[in-house]
């Protein structure tokens, strides 16, 4: 009897001393191989997203939970690599795969310009011009979105022409921007940002479309100070004042029928057509019951 106790105790005993050497040798190894892996992640990084297309079909539906998902993995990823100052070579492959699943993924769209070109390597043309590209999609997936079309336009006429080399090409950049900038302010982008793009329009010989741009916020801003500002750049181009007068006549139509509207929605419906004078389609012909602004301006004038 005691000599199987022995034999147990004796078993435990070795048992126990074999935990602790095999303990000992992972405590001296553990350090040099975690060091070894660091280093070998600050060379290469692991890719383990499948391609865009095959990527969607593996959410199995679940689009907007993956792209969220994939979307913080990409900050956390753009962080490390920024702090440990390395480039991030597979930046793209996460952008792709974000819009395979969800095209029209607004807050990628917000900082793409700012994940390609601010990167712990310095922006490059190349980033640029990538960056340029995305943005351009934004504008096609989201093409009445104000934000986006302000967001390509001015990097396209502010930042990215910093990293060409051609006069002329960066030149042509900035009108795009500026143009870009302008679309934006007629889908409701503040008016404020007309006076950079049409001083660009304007350097670039531009005159007759930064008229007809201004001409356009005039017509849409609500803010006293911002339209003072367009109109002293209309005046200083020797605009005529045909702006302001369609302006106040949009204002007293507006204060008159419909107070509880701002500029640009009383813009989208309408002029006052009295209901009792202006029933049926035939009434369009008449002086009284004009059809749009432009027909009300004219019989106004």
């Amino acid at each position: 009897m005691s000599t199987a106790r022995d034999r147990r105790g004796a078993g435990l005993l070795v048992a126990w001393a074999f935990a602790a050497i095999c303990a000992l040798c992972i405590a001296l190894v553990q350090p040099g191989l975690a060091s070894i892996a660091h280093k070998v992640r600050q060379r290469d990084d692991v890719f383990l997203l499948p391609p865009p297309t095959e990527l969607r079909a593996m959410t199995l539906g679940y689009h907007a939970a993956a792209t969220d998902l994939l979307w913080a993995n990409l900050i956390l990823e753009y962080g490390l690599h920024a702090q440990e100052k390395r480039a991030f070579p597979d930046i793209t492959r996460y952008i792709d795969g974000i819009l395979a699943m969800e095209p029209d993924f607004l807050t990628l769209y917000k900082y793409v310009d700012t994940l390609l070109v601010f990167n712990a390597m310095g922006g490059t043309e190349e980033d640029a011009r990538r960056a340029r590209a995305y943005l351009e999609r934004g504008t096609r997936e989201r093409p009445y979105d104000a934000a986006v079309w302000l967001q390509y336009g001015q990097f396209t006429a502010f930042l990215a022409p910093s990293f060409l080399k051609d006069e002329e090409e960066i030149q042509r950049w900035r009108v795009e921007g500026a143009s870009a900038i302008a679309h934006a302010v007629e889908l409701g982008a503040d008016a404020q940002r007309s006076l950079a793009a049409s001083s660009i329009l304007s350097k670039a010989g531009e005159t007759k479309a930064t008229i007809a741009f201004l001409q356009r916020a005039y017509a849409m801003t609500d803010d006293p100070d911002t339209r003072q500002q367009i109109m002293f750049k209309l005046q200083s181009l020797h605009a005529s004042s045909e702006s302001a007068d369609a302006a106040a006549i949009v204002d007293a139509d507006r204060r008159r029928h419909f107070p509880f509207l701002s500029r640009s929605a009383a813009l989208l419906v309408g002029p006052y057509r009295p209901a009792a004078k202006c029933a049926g389609p035939w009434s369009y012909e008449k002086q009284e019951c004009p059809r749009d602004w432009p027909s009300a301006i004219a019989e106004t004038r």
